[in-house]
């Protein structure tokens, strides 16, 4: 309690706070007219983008967003497609046991030494060619990447002929000629080999743009970062790769990282062009590529094989974001 003197001003009460009315935000409306003047001083630009932008449009989003529609229903290509829902992917995770048993353990192998090991092949093949004298590492590239682009040209004349079943196959033949088989072998009807087949054939194809990405990411890397590395302390090639060459060159593992997730998650065609079947022996060699192929072209349940087409999307998405991960740039890079 405060005391009051005779003859003191008392103190001042303290004045009441005003009612504050809660102000209400403005929400941002977007100018329209800013964007069509930005859009209009750079129409050069825009107008060299058309072509491209037009057909990602066409034929990335709109495939992809009619995908996603057509999962949820029940369509065969003939009647107007019927809304199910989630039916589809529940069918997909408890009734598919081709999926579950086939498509999706062997897809997963597959992706395994085609994807990380064939991407680490690849670096290391590029790193050894880089290591070549300059008046022959155009020569051994060539070589090398050569095969990446005869495609199915090769799969037929080379890798057919190698692994007929009879005994002019180029296998066989060695083998029986050096007493390593009593009779030929069905290298690509036998259910034992026919994965192990698809992963090396494809690792042999693998060696594409993302290798010719890694090899010109090399001649990226500033010589002077070597020499500055041996007076730090680096002492060995595989040092040098690991603290300089590596992190020196993450755009370009970044991109080739990228083409080798697509190149592995779309590589379903490889088994029908191996065997001259769309269902292999045994699904032995069936990918999830070939399940979508299988409902949508040959059974016509278009419904059901976007709703497959997604699930490889989602696997392709975490894949791609992994990559990302551990070789997009960082803040401060």
């Amino acid at each position: 309690m405060t005391i009051v003197r005779p003859g003191a001003n008392p103190a001042p009460l303290p004045k009441p706070a005003p009612d504050r009315k809660p102000r209400l935000r403005r929400v941002p409306v977007p100018d329209v007219k800013g964007v069509l003047a930005t859009l209009w001083k750079e129409r050069l630009a825009y107008l060299f983008l058309a072509p491209f932008l037009i057909s990602f449009v066409a034929f990335i989003l709109v495939p992809v967003a009619l995908a996603l529609l057509m999962s949820f229903t029940s369509y065969d290509a003939f009647n107007v497609p019927r809304f199910v829902g989630f039916d589809n992917f529940i069918a997909l995770i408890t009734q598919d046991t081709i999926f579950m048993k086939y498509a999706l353990p062997n897809t997963l192998k597959f992706a395994f030494f085609v994807g990380p090991l064939g991407y680490a092949l690849s670096f290391f093949i590029a790193w050894l060619i880089y290591q070549l004298p300059k008046a022959i590492r155009d020569v051994v590239t060539l070589a090398v990447y050569a095969p990446s682009m005869a495609g199915g040209v090769a799969l037929t004349v080379v890798w057919q002929a190698a692994f007929s079943g009879d005994y002019v196959g180029y296998i066989n033949h060695f083998m029986l000629k050096y007493g390593m088989i009593s009779k030929p072998v069905l290298w690509l009807q036998d259910p034992k080999y026919l994965l192990i087949i698809m992963i090396v054939v494809t690792i042999w194809m693998s060696f594409g743009v993302g290798f010719l990405s890694l090899l010109a990411g090399l001649d990226t890397v500033n010589k002077e970062l070597y020499e500055a590395g041996k007076i730090d302390g680096i002492s060995s090639r595989l040092q040098e790769v690991y603290y300089i060459t590596i992190p020196s060159m993450k755009p370009q593992m970044l991109f080739s990282a990228v083409m080798a997730i697509v190149g592995t998650l779309k590589a379903g065609a490889i088994s029908v062009q191996l065997t001259g079947m769309p269902i292999t022996p045994s699904y032995s060699g069936h990918l999830i590529l070939n399940h979508i192929d299988d409902y949508a072209f040959i059974r016509f349940e278009l419904g059901y094989a976007s709703t497959v087409s997604i699930v490889l999307l989602a696997m392709s998405y975490f894949a791609l974001k992994l990559s990302y991960r551990l070789f997009g740039q960082k803040e401060g890079e």
